[in-house]
């Protein structure tokens, strides 16, 4: 396997000191603005397993005062790109291709989203393969109030094909 991705070296040199988790997730945030309106927290991050964590907060009401449906989604998607940056090696690149959503139940606390993914095996991948990563959306009771599968089109750089 090749080196990991500059995100997953600085999540591991990041993580280990106080408050580094939250310096990382501001740097991710920095990093791709969009997901400033959540407030994501990376609080796990290693090949095959990620973990956000989102607050309840003005932001990510809806008209029922409970998170709305949007804000799961950018969770989930924070996740699996977390997933995918700390799984994929740097022979590799990868990106969103679709999308499935259920919304179980109402989102009425904070979130927490959890990607889960047994790793391929990426030397085996040259031309491209779909890589469905299922993303689960709890509540802090550990209801799962949203379950993603989010499918990512993964193919080797055209520098690593032999």
């Amino acid at each position: 396997m090749t080196a990991p991705t500059t995100t997953y070296r600085m999540w591991e040199r990041l993580a280990r000191v106080p408050g580094g988790t939250r310096l990382f997730s501001a740097a991710a945030m920095a990093r791709v603005p969009y997901f400033t309106s959540i407030l994501p927290h990376v609080v796990h991050m290693e090949p095959g397993l990620a973990e956000v964590r989102v607050p309840k907060w003005f932001f990510v009401y809806n008209h029922l005062h409970t998170v709305h449906a949007i804000a799961s989604c950018n969770a989930a998607e924070m996740a699996m790109g977390m997933l995918m940056e700390a799984t994929v090696p740097t022979s590799h690149r990868w990106i969103p291709k679709a999308m499935t959503v259920q919304y179980l139940q109402k989102a009425t606390t904070s979130l927490r989203a959890q990607a889960r993914l047994d790793p391929p095996d990426f030397s085996t991948i040259t031309d491209g393969v779909d890589v469905v990563i299922p993303v689960s959306v709890t509540d802090r009771s550990g209801t799962e109030v949203v379950h993603a599968d989010i499918t990512c089109w993964v193919t080797a750089k055209p520098d690593y094909v032999k």
